[in-house]
């Protein structure tokens, strides 16, 4: 009789430290009860009945998934493979465990469709230069679409786009054009800027007989000071005017 009690005491605590599970700060627990779900528990230490009960715990931090390489075809038929991270989380684990059969998988997969749908619509220079605002675009889309999963997509971040070698070569050639057109009209600006300077030095001396006499010493002495035999004076228009008149 005692050993029997004995065996009923033994089991009664065996399945009171069964019941008991410790879930983790970052944990949530997804309870069924008798196979429905009844309740999600928060961390700490909770009670779970065995054989009426069962506890499916779930990781509530941020995941990472990176999103293997995509032939695109751009909006300007450019052939591209691109690849990408997404960041998401999981904010509502009956939803997570309930209405999708495996979650990681299923994100994984609509990130890869949804990211050739987003760039396809888009041309080569944008999948080059406007980088955060598509990131953006593909990252409200998968939020969107993954909010009845009780999931919540944080982040899309776009990290490699890799162009044919043919097309390096081309994108090359056009940078280049481009900076010798730029280097054709910063020399033409300062052309257009330097004959505007010479056009006003040239009102000033028309109206200041005596700049132009400074002008004209100045000339000579930049002549008499260079290197060589022959050395030629600007003669004077006044002093031609003065010559004719005396002659007259």
């Amino acid at each position: 009789m005692f050993q029997f009690a004995g065996i009923l005491l033994v089991g009664a605590i065996i399945l009171i430290a069964s019941s008991f599970r410790i879930i983790k700060e970052y944990e949530r627990g997804v309870v069924y009860t008798f196979g429905k779900y009844s309740s999600t528990r928060s961390p700490g230490i909770q009670l779970v009945l065995p054989g009426i009960q069962e506890m499916l715990k779930v990781d509530m931090r941020i995941r990472t998934n990176d999103i293997p390489s995509q032939d695109v075809i751009t909006q300007d038929n450019v052939s591209v493979k691109v690849n990408a991270v997404v960041y998401y989380r999981v904010i509502e684990p009956g939803y997570a465990v309930n209405r999708v059969e495996d979650f990681m998988v299923a994100t994984s997969q609509l990130a890869q469709t949804t990211l050739r749908s987003v760039l396809g619509k888009h041309e080569l220079d944008d999948l080059l230069s406007n980088r955060d605002q598509l990131n953006n675009d593909i990252q409200e889309i998968l939020d969107t679409q993954t909010d009845g999963w009780g999931i919540k997509v944080t982040n899309v971040e776009i990290k490699h786009v890799d162009l044919d070698q043919s097309m390096v070569r081309a994108i090359a050639k056009q940078a280049e054009a481009e900076r010798e057109r730029r280097a054709k009209v910063i020399y033409a600006d300062g052309e257009f800027q330097a004959a505007k300077q010479l056009d006003e030095a040239a009102k000033v001396l028309s109206h200041r007989p005596e700049a132009m006499q400074l002008r004209y010493l100045g000339t000579v002495s930049e002549f008499t000071s260079a290197k060589g035999n022959t050395i030629l004076l600007p003669l004077p228009m006044n002093l031609l005017e003065q010559l004719t008149s005396t002659k007259k």
